[in-house]
């Protein structure tokens, strides 16, 4: 670059507007988005370390999305190209490549080509970047505003991780703005600007939620404004107001506005929320939408969301579609509201969905023959007997008669389920009462059940497995259930959405971990493992992940964690969903943990735990039939196993779930809800089982907790227990039987 050209670039940069001269370049200048740039984000931390995948941002104009991509320009060490969709072409990208592999093969550095309006790429360019997307010879970064999901081809989506930025608050265009006006390099802050508090109100509002707009609007205001005699550019509520005049509102006609408009509206409709649906319809109508669409739209839900409840529907509907259509806009808005507050105060049925249910039958059963009552007898009833036996249903009272309309094959079959809205409602009755008369008489003359469930006897000799077999399965099941009940019930409660912060107390196996990363894929997921096996473990399991979606895998106590999230993290960092599955169970102060807990829980974040309660266990005796034993030993036997649930020295067993709720609410959480409930699981009792009971070595065979036995032997004597042991050989060898647990679900926030 000679001086020429580098004097060049500094006078387009000064002549640049206001929102690219104040377009931030790093993260700490970034305004907004913490749900994905935020401390200990995934993201942040992707930027940070230059470890970047594929990415696409999707987001609203003004949220930041070239802005993102610029500071990734300005911390990777990687080269970086620039290219805009609507520009650019197939050759363009090829030089984009050529210039990668250059890159990658004469000095080993990667390359990130950034793709502004990748949406606007029709299939054949998108095609032109996937394989070397694939192969890694660009990491592709993507902005749109329109969802990717659509209008990127699946292929290319599947390979990048994608986070949606959402509009700015107002909190974020306020300090945008006032950024403009302080700076002195890029901004007003060498300029003596007074901006009343009103007007950068005004700004800010009708901004909506993008500074692109609200610096727009500001630059018009300063440029514009003659200084006073001491020099200020006063910017008061009228200039503001002639800067920015109009809302901008964000609709595309063949976007995810245009389609997620249309969807709120139909929803408030079928809501029957009228306040709701006006204000979707005039957002519509305000962004240019075609209020005959409207119209179209409303005829259809007139259909299938009100249908019989009120027949009148389609008649008004129709009716003011024709008075807009001979009025025409701006009167024609009466005609749009009138048809909308019907609609949304009509009482709703979707019973018209019968036909669909017909539909299915048809294309999925055998096809009936019309039954020979039923058939056309103008043309061959004297030869065929068509149409013979048929009722005339108003030669009888009530213009009805009992008889059968399905073919054979449909006996009995129901499509059409009446509500008990409006209309409708008047009319179940008596569908209801001659449906029944109707199936009598269809099943008077034929009631063998041959007849009506014809594969009924060729199931009943269907082969299947042994009943060893069944109870194998069984027991596998049974738990696999058990647990994904749990993980889904913990995870829920926890309200993880795509871009939280997510913390796993006790990652065990990764039951909850696998399930956050699936959940959070632009947040993050840290783990925390009890010891460095358990965290190698973890460890390997995710190493087929991509480098971004791995979760943050921590090893040590719980009591440890902030330092242990501080040393990983460098800065602090607050989750924003809390999970746990047995991860206070063995801790022996659980007031502590609850209050490192509360201390790294950000505002507004989540906690949930699934906790085993060991002291409601189950007890062992009582899958026992003990009246084999005498009597005294029977009592003895009983007390020496209670007595193990009964030691309040031992962190297992001295608590439970009303302990657990006064510790956190002790820990200043809020929304406190503890709720506990027994589960049977099917559980195999085999010999090696047994063994592990009954050892009756110095410690366990785990090395961690005195065996059965040797709790037994502090009451019973060694004869004794071997009596048990017996009874336990005899009795539960190889038995499958029902386990009880006890499990309790804790779930609160912090304020």
């Amino acid at each position: 670059m000679d001086l020429f050209d580098h004097a060049r670039q500094e006078q387009i940069a000064r002549e640049a507007p206001l929102a690219a001269r104040m377009r931030p370049r790093t993260l700490d200048e970034f305004v907004g988005q913490e749900h994905i740039v935020g401390p200990g984000r995934l993201l942040r931390r992707a930027i940070q370390a230059d470890q970047l995948s594929s990415l696409i941002f999707y987001g609203p104009p003004g949220s930041g999305k070239t802005t993102l991509a610029r500071i990734i320009a300005n911390t990777t060490q990687g080269h970086f190209i620039a290219i805009n969709a609507v520009l650019a072409g197939v050759k363009d990208i090829r030089q984009a490549i050529a210039v990668a592999q250059d890159r990658r093969g004469m000095h080993g550095q990667r390359t990130i080509l950034f793709v502004d309006e990748v949406h606007r790429f029709n299939k054949a360019q998108q095609d032109a970047m996937l394989p070397h997307v694939e192969s890694g010879t660009v990491i592709h970064v993507g902005a749109t505003t329109e969802n990717p999901y659509f209008e990127v081809i699946k292929a290319l989506v599947s390979r990048s991780r994608i986070f949606e930025l959402r509009r700015l608050n107002e909190d974020d265009l306020r300090l945008v703005a006032r950024g403009a006006l302080t700076d002195p390099e890029r901004g007003y802050g060498q300029l003596k600007v007074a901006v009343d508090e009103e007007a950068l109100d005004h700004l800010v509002n009708v901004a909506n939620g993008d500074a692109r707009g609200v610096l727009n609007a500001l630059e018009l205001a300063v440029e514009t404004t003659d200084p006073d005699e001491e020099g200020v550019i006063h910017v008061d509520l009228a200039v503001a107001e002639e800067s920015i005049q109009r809302r901008a509102v964000l609709y595309d006609k063949d976007g995810d506005a245009h389609f997620d408009a249309i969807s709120a509206f139909i929803k408030s409709l079928r809501g029957s929320d009228p306040d709701a649906a006006l204000y979707w319809m005039a957002r519509m109508l305000y962004a240019g939408e075609d209020p005959r669409f409207i119209l179209r739209r409303m005829l259809i839900f007139a259909g299938e969301d009100v249908g019989m409840a009120a027949p009148n529907a389609i008649r008004v509907v129709t009716g003011c579609a024709q008075a807009f259509d001979y009025v025409g806009m701006p009167e024609g808005r009466f005609h749009l509201a009138q048809a909308c507050l019907y609609l949304a105060t009509a009482p709703k049925s979707n019973s018209a969905f019968a036909l669909f249910d017909a539909i299915d039958a048809v294309e999925k059963q055998q096809e009936g023959e019309v039954p020979g009552h039923l058939k056309d007898a103008s043309r061959d009833s004297e030869d065929f007997g068509h149409g013979g036996g048929y009722l005339y249903p108003h030669a009888y009272r009530d213009h009805w008669i009992a008889q059968q309309y399905l073919p054979d094959n449909l006996l009995g079959k129901v499509f059409y389920q009446p509500t008990e809205q409006g209309y409708e409602a008047r009319i179940k009755e008596d569908v209801t009462r001659r449906r029944e008369a109707q199936l009598a008489a269809m099943l008077e003359d034929d009631l063998s059940p041959v007849a009506v469930y014809p594969d009924y006897g060729h199931e009943r000799k269907s082969a299947g497995p042994t009943a060893a077999d069944r109870w194998l399965q069984r027991t596998l099941s049974t738990v696999g259930e058990h647990l994904a009940a749990v993980r889904d019930r913990v995870v829920s409660a926890a309200a993880i959405e795509r871009d939280s912060l997510v913390l796993d107390l006790n990652g065990g196996s990764g039951l909850l971990t696998w399930e956050a990363v699936r959940r959070a894929p632009a947040g993050g997921v840290c783990v925390l493992a009890a010891d460095a096996r358990t965290a190698d473990a973890l460890r390997q399991q995710a190493a087929h992940l991509s480098t971004m979606s791995r979760p943050v895998i921590l090893s040590g106590s719980l009591i440890d964690l902030p330092d242990l999230i501080a040393a990983e993290y460098q800065e602090a960092v607050h989750f924003d969903a809390i999970v746990g599955r047995n991860a206070l169970t063995h801790h022996p102060d659980k007031a502590a943990v609850a209050r490192v807990i509360a201390m790294i829980l950000a505002p507004g974040g989540r906690l949930s735990l699934a906790e085993a309660v060991p002291r409601r266990a189950q007890r062992l005796y009582r899958l026992l039939d003990l009246s084999l034993l005498d009597e005294s030993l029977h009592q003895r036997f009983v007390a020496a196993e209670e007595a193990i649930y009964a030691n309040a020295d031992a962190p297992m067993v001295n608590w439970d779930e009303t302990d657990l709720q006064h510790t956190f609410q002790e820990a200043g959480l809020s929304g406190l809800h503890v709720e506990s409930e027994d589960h049977t699981t099917q559980k195999r009792i085999g010999a090696g089982q047994l063994a592990r009971w009954f050892a009756t070595g110095e410690t366990s065979p785990s090395g961690e907790r005195p065996t059965y036995a040797q709790h037994l032997r502090q009451q019973l004597s060694a004869a004794e227990v071997a009596q048990v042991q017996a009874l336990f050989e005899h009795q539960l060898r190889d038995q499958v039987v029902a386990w009880i647990g006890h499990i309790v679900y804790v779930s609160a926030r912090r304020e």
